[in-house]
């Protein structure tokens, strides 16, 4: 069973990967294959995060989970559409906020 904090940021990155398909590749409807691809993989990676709901916000994770290509495609995702996401989803962006000044960066040596 996923937790509050997990379905809302599978709700966020949903949001932001459609904002993203249809600004860069032109989709009214659903996403294209790529984005629709990226969408499951970082549903995957959420659904199995082994911080749960106490899980940082993914810039202060210290497990780098996504492969190196995936990374690259997220990492543009929430560069276009994070910005954005304060006038079109303000209550996602700002919870998303919160959660990273509640974030401590997790580390392994403590």
């Amino acid at each position: 069973m996923l937790g509050k904090r997990i379905l809302r940021e599978r709700t966020s990155i949903e949001k932001m990967i459609v904002m993203y398909c249809k600004a860069k590749h032109g989709t009214n409807t659903g996403l294209c294959d790529d984005c629709s691809y990226l969408l499951g993989y970082a549903l995957q990676r959420l659904q199995h995060c082994i911080f749960g709901e106490a899980k940082p916000v993914c810039a202060k994770c210290p497990i780098h989970c996504y492969s190196k290509v995936m990374k690259d495609k997220i990492i543009a995702v929430m560069r276009y559409a994070g910005p954005r996401m304060i006038y079109k989803h303000p209550i996602l962006a700002l919870l998303h906020l919160s959660d990273s000044f509640k974030s401590k960066s997790i580390s392994w040596n403590k």
